[in-house]
């Protein structure tokens, strides 16, 4: 996908953010995922560490290698988005205490790739 699909995605995802509250945690965590992932994929087409026919979906889907070779690129953007993918297993998909805190985190996590990726040039 190139740039200009990932950012109306990442935009269109964030609006629907705004409806979330503090109990919704669980959907703030997920859309933060998935808006973080087109802002990632957006940061590293405009480096030219990925082609617009390269996106990444998970970071933990990503090779070793390859997960390597985008850190040297996008390190703190690339470390947000998994810090934001681990934060699903206990809190999306399992029943942790601390749900609104994990969604708060990720959303400042998000907040983090969306301005790395439109700082970018």
């Amino acid at each position: 996908m190139d740039i200009e699909g990932h950012m109306a995605l990442a935009r269109r995802i964030e609006t629907s953010l705004q409806k979330c509250g503090a109990a919704d945690y669980e959907m703030t965590i997920e859309a933060a995922m998935l808006a973080g992932t087109h802002w990632l994929n957006v940061l590293l087409h405009k480096l030219g560490a990925t082609s617009p026919q390269q996106d990444v979906f998970h970071s933990y889907l990503l090779t070793v290698n390859e997960f390597r070779r985008l850190a040297v690129a996008a390190e703190k953007p690339l470390a947000a988005l998994a810090a934001i993918e681990d934060s699903r297993a206990p809190f999306v998909r399992g029943n942790h205490a601390g749900g609104e805190a994990a969604a708060e985190r990720a959303l400042t996590l998000l907040s983090l790739i969306r301005a790395t990726a439109l700082g970018a040039t």
